[in-house]
């Protein structure tokens, strides 16, 4: 069966080559001196590049007989989500240079990844279209909401908007690769799949974000029921990531859902002019 896709027909996802924070020492709260918007993200960025080379494996797995325009597309991902990666690759480096050991994390990340292991290749890619869709939230908040970062020094600032400003970019290349490989799939079986998958994800992503950075705040002296309380509120209080994208992971499971049927582009232009001495050419 033919599936309309609903990606932007002039969109160009274009890698931005750009590096942060080399030889610079990294305040160890560097968060606005908030220990737990520090842990939080720093338990985020540990799962990126071993994530992140998982993304790339399920997408390129899929993309033998996709239309050109989505071909050009992966091969774009790809380049970004390198990138992406190299850049965590380094920001973790400087986290555990700031004294957190996170070895911990890193091994729950190798944990999570070895069960994916002799698993068919399209439930891969279902957690992967997933996972894409909580960077494209979690990106989107990050570039609406301005005080989000506000006390952030601004080259740490820059990274994550840079990562956020891609994110949104290409959030819609993993759904479109799902969409062909399951041309033959009827709605329900496809809806199905991904509905379970997304409900399974969000609770292995929440539980370990939450476990993660309870560790990371232990190693600042913050443990117990205060520490628990401080990251509840940090989640769903102010600012409130769970609660902010909660309308837009709920779309995820309404019939007809498109990560591109919410166009937000704008917050792309917002931030991309600081990028253009570092584009590299788009994939064609």
């Amino acid at each position: 069966m033919q599936i309309a896709v609903k990606t932007p027909a002039d969109l160009i996802i274009t890698p931005r080559d750009r590096r942060f924070g080399r030889g610079r020492n990294q305040a160890r709260w560097w968060h606005g001196g908030d220990p737990v918007a520090t842990a939080f993200h720093n338990a985020l960025s540990v799962t990126f590049p071993r994530g992140e080379a998982f993304f790339i494996e399920s997408v390129k797995a899929f993309r033998d007989g996709v239309p050109p325009k989505l071909e050009a597309e992966i091969k774009a991902f790809v380049m970004q989500e390198v990138m992406h990666s190299r850049e965590h690759v380094a920001f973790n480096k400087r986290v555990s240079d700031a004294g957190y050991d996170v070895s911990r994390l890193e091994r729950a990340v190798t944990d999570s990844l070895e069960l994916t292991k002799g698993r068919p290749q399209i439930l891969n890619l279902a957690v992967t279209m997933a996972l894409e869709h909580y960077t494209a939230m979690l990106a989107q908040m990050m570039l609406k909401h301005p005080r989000y970062f506000a006390n952030v020094d601004a080259e740490t600032r820059a990274m994550w908007q840079w990562h956020a400003v891609e994110e949104i970019e290409h959030k819609g290349v993993a759904y479109d690769t799902w969409l062909h490989a399951t041309r033959d799939w009827s709605r329900w079986k496809r809806w199905k799949v991904k509905s379970i998958m997304m409900v399974l994800v969000s609770y292995r992503f929440w539980t370990k974000r939450w476990v993660g950075t309870l560790d990371l705040l232990a190693q600042d002296g913050i443990s117990g029921f205060g520490a628990k309380a401080r990251l509840l509120w940090y989640l769903v209080g102010n600012p409130g990531p769970m609660r902010w994208i909660f309308p837009a992971w709920l779309a995820y499971f309404l019939p007809g859902f498109h990560p591109w049927k919410h166009d937000d582009r704008a917050l792309i232009k917002l931030a991309d002019s600081a990028y253009v001495d570092a584009v590299m050419p788009a994939a064609a």
